[in-house]
């Protein structure tokens, strides 16, 4: 959000939101208003992009400056430091659910990653298919769970991929660190199964693509000694 952004870097927002134009022009950011009272709008990174621009640019000076980009799986099993990880949404059906799946599978299961809702509902037929046909996980076992669960628990990250859990995330013990994904709800959709399977389709793949940036970031926050230990 804009107010976010101004307090982080320390500009005032007309200058702020003058640059947030130009990036969204060049399409490095995009924008989308809050579903929980669409007054605020939240900007996301288009890192994915941004990465390829760099590496062509690169490239294109010197191959020696050509930039080798990460696996879209992620980090390597082993390579990553064991943390736990809460995912947050409205329901728990689909979003947080999928994300606990991609992250346990991507980070060989070093990483412990859980997910719960503010008002669960059963885990959505589509977010099972989507997992089981697309990325070849098993969500038909999984059950919603409410998020005071966890609240007593400690976790390194917690994140919230809904505006509506954002308002209403309790403080968790140990300061974890948090992050909000603003992601529109699939389950949203007017039509039946067949026809909202799109969006699901829409929001694992956005998902996959943080959740392999996330996994880097954890990774590079690792001394190479240790990493190399951990291949030993």
């Amino acid at each position: 959000m804009v107010h976010e952004l101004t307090g982080l870097v320390g500009e005032p927002q007309n200058l702020v939101s003058y640059h947030l134009g130009k990036l969204r022009d060049g399409r490095l950011v995009s924008a989308r208003r809050s579903s929980a009272d669409r007054r605020d709008a939240y900007y996301t990174v288009d890192l994915a992009r941004i990465g390829g621009l760099l590496s062509a640019s690169g490239g294109a000076l010197h191959p020696g400056l050509r930039l080798t980009r990460a696996s879209p799986d992620g980090a390597a099993p082993g390579s990553v430091k064991a943390v736990k990880v809460l995912f947050l949404c409205t329901g728990n059906s689909a979003r947080s659910q999928m994300a606990e799946a991609l992250v346990i599978a991507r980070s060989g299961g070093v990483i412990e990653a859980y997910s719960a809702g503010s008002h669960p509902k059963p885990v959505h037929p589509n977010a099972v298919r989507v997992m089981r046909d697309e990325y070849g996980l098993d969500l038909s076992a999984h059950a919603s769970k409410h998020l005071d669960a966890f609240v007593d628990q400690r976790f390194d990250w917690v994140i919230s991929l809904c505006d509506r859990v954002r308002e209403v995330c309790p403080p968790f013990p140990g300061h974890p660190e948090t992050i909000h994904w603003s992601i529109a709800n699939p389950a949203a959709g007017d039509g039946d199964d067949d026809a909202t399977y799109p969006l699901f389709q829409q929001t694992a793949a956005e998902l996959a693509t943080r959740i392999g940036f996330l996994l880097a970031a954890l990774t590079d926050r690792i001394p190479p000694e240790s990493q190399r230990e951990s291949h030993e």
